[in-house]
């Protein structure tokens, strides 16, 4: 099975950009013809309002795929509309798979044992019980929370490497609190994230593809550039996943640091920027009307600006 950082490569390649949209929708900024239209077939029910998030994401991934070559729901989005948000959360990933599109779940997981066993079987492949198959979300990678050390991620990149898969580990957030924990001085020098970047390094070189890269990737945002260069030289065979271009103030010089000098290793991410981008950011003014017409646009300048970022260093 092709190796889950050379199938990204490979991706990137082919849509000119290592950019990754992410589907974080807001009921509140989806488009009010969705409603109308779910609730004539349903009533005002929660079945009505799953059906319109559901049918809008599937549109917005039409959309944005000739643009990019990822995609990154978001699993709270989808679990805050009932316990039957899971199955249109899978629904989103394996239409995102028959697109042609690289599957990262943004869930943010970390257990322990057995736990995270059935955490990782959720993700990929498929579980056996009693005889049955039970398939999961088919996800080609999935964020973790390295909080309760090896044990609490292994089970993930064990499962992922068995389907062609692979994992972001969380390093150095985009949120405006992540020093809070991150940044902590240790005793022997250096903060807690650099010794996250370390152990990511070390999981990663278990497992390098033919592009010079592993199957263990690191989150680092898009809002700390002098973190991105340190964490870069600290995982230079790590692939990047970076949060918090765009509407999370994510800036170029940021962006830049989380690539190696040939313009690789990184795959940055917008959300609302692109999926929403008719109802904030600069093209508000579409609005409703022009919805499909902003995110295909908002698709195409955040490929192309990101494509201009990752030239490689003369």
């Amino acid at each position: 099975m092709t190796h889950f950082a050379d199938r990204l490569h490979a991706a990137i390649q082919a849509k000119g950009a290592p950019v990754c949209a992410g589907l974080d929708p807001r009921p509140d900024w989806i488009p009010r013809s969705f409603f109308d239209a779910a609730f004539a077939r349903h009533g005002r029910t929660p079945a009505a309002v799953r059906e319109a998030v559901r049918a809008f994401c599937l549109e917005v991934l039409d959309l944005v795929a000739p643009f990019v070559p990822a995609i990154k729901p978001q699993v709270a989005f989808f679990e805050a509309l009932g316990p039957e948000g899971l199955s249109d959360f899978a629904a989103i990933c394996r239409r995102g798979r028959e697109l042609g599109l690289l599957v990262i779940a943004d869930v943010k997981r970390g257990d322990i044992g057995s736990t995270a066993e059935a955490y990782a079987q959720s993700l990929w492949g498929s579980t056996q019980v009693a005889g049955v198959t039970i398939e999961g979300c088919g996800a080609d990678a999935a964020t973790v929370n390295p909080y309760l050390g090896e044990d609490g991620v292994r089970p993930f990149f064990a499962r992922a490497r068995e389907h062609g898969g692979g994992i972001y580990v969380l390093a150095r957030t985009s949120n405006p609190g992540s020093a809070e924990f991150q940044q902590l001085e240790l005793a022997r020098g250096g903060a807690v994230v650099d010794e996250v970047a370390r152990k990511i390094s070390t999981w990663g070189a278990e497992s390098v593809g033919t592009c010079g890269y592993s199957d263990v990737g690191a989150v680092v945002g898009a809002t700390h550039p002098e973190a991105a260069l340190r964490l870069r030289a600290l995982m230079p065979r790590t692939p990047f996943l970076v949060p918090g271009w765009g509407a999370q103030g994510g800036d170029a010089a940021a962006v830049k640091a989380c690539f190696d000098a040939k313009g690789g290793g990184a795959l940055v991410n917008s959300s609302r920027g692109v999926m929403h981008a008719y109802a904030s950011g600069p093209l508000k003014s579409y609005g409703e009307a022009r919805w499909k017409e902003a995110v295909a646009q908002a698709a195409r300048t955040f490929r192309d600006e990101i494509a201009r970022l990752s030239v490689p260093a003369a």
